[in-house]
């Protein structure tokens, strides 16, 4: 059990609620704007006393009951009620290192893939393996020092200007976002994993972006159904996404591609022909 994590996360997830959201009055002298620590209570059909003693990172382990009645006060979605669970100590809880080994059968899979750009990412967003299309499209990891293969690394380099985002990418903001969320879970599930943990204290510290993402305590991901990218070579093109969980690794298989016919098509079609060797290189920051 995280007592503190468990606390900031009930924190934030209260103060995004008002009254009307769960059905009650919200009064003529109300000073919040969130709900009140009382008002949760009685929706979760608790004492205050306990509840606040969780928010205060006080209390003793809850039961599922109990977590059941506070996720259901609380509103939270599927992926918030699991999170909040690995924070209670009632939930698997994966307390060894992520995975980085990728399955042979994937690799030969990458290289079957010669319209579609294809790589894996682990659940500490390091890339580990991808396709020539995908180092055509994006850069080639294989000049990179192991380090810089990490996405989220990269995405938040304190040298990294917002007009030029990572690898062109139309939605960066999003999918910096998107990569907070991500690495928050990710901490949940591996609390011991010290390449995860160092990299939320390196990117806390180093990037004013990260740290404001990171105390929303968000877990929620969006599903990311395309992506554009402009690239240096073919121009603007919009790519189906696809990331598909690799359950027992916690990898994902991120697949882009598009429909024969198109000009996005026609665009992935001659990276490939040109290869890596023919995209101009991208600059320090990863653009």
């Amino acid at each position: 059990m995280d007592k503190q994590e468990l606390a900031a996360f009930l924190r934030s997830r209260r103060a995004r609620l008002s009254p009307r959201d769960v059905g009650l009055p919200a009064g003529p002298r109300r000073r919040i704007s969130g709900l009140r620590r009382e008002e949760v209570a009685v929706l979760a059909h608790i004492s205050t006393e306990y509840y606040a003693r969780l928010e205060q990172g006080r209390a003793p382990r809850p039961s599922a009951d109990v977590l059941a009645g506070i996720a259901g006060a609380l509103r939270l979605t599927g992926p918030e009620t699991d999170h909040l669970h690995l924070l209670a100590g009632t939930a698997p809880n994966r307390t060894g290192l992520h995975r980085r080994d990728v399955r042979p059968s994937i690799l030969a899979l990458l290289d079957r893939l010669p319209r579609t750009a294809g790589f894996v990412v682990s659940a500490g967003f390091d890339v580990l393996a991808w396709n020539d299309l995908a180092a055509a499209l994006m850069e080639d990891y294989a000049v990179l020092d192991p380090a810089d293969r990490n996405l989220a690394r990269r995405a938040f380099r304190p040298d990294a200007a917002a007009s030029e985002p990572l690898y062109g990418l139309s939605d960066a903001a999003e999918f910096r976002r998107q990569a907070v969320m991500d690495i928050r879970r990710a901490v949940a599930r591996y609390p011991a994993d010290p390449a995860i943990t160092a990299l939320v204290e390196e990117l806390r510290a180093t990037s004013p972006e990260f740290a404001h993402l990171w105390e929303r305590h968000d877990v929620q991901p969006a599903p990311m159904l395309t992506k554009t990218f402009h690239h240096p070579v073919v121009g603007e093109l919009t790519l189906d996404c696809e990331s598909l969980h690799l359950t027992d690794l916690d990898q994902h298989l991120v697949l882009y591609s598009a429909a024969a016919g198109t000009p996005a098509a026609e665009a992935l079609a001659f990276l490939h022909a040109l290869g890596r060797e023919g995209i101009p290189a991208r600059r320090e920051n990863g653009v």
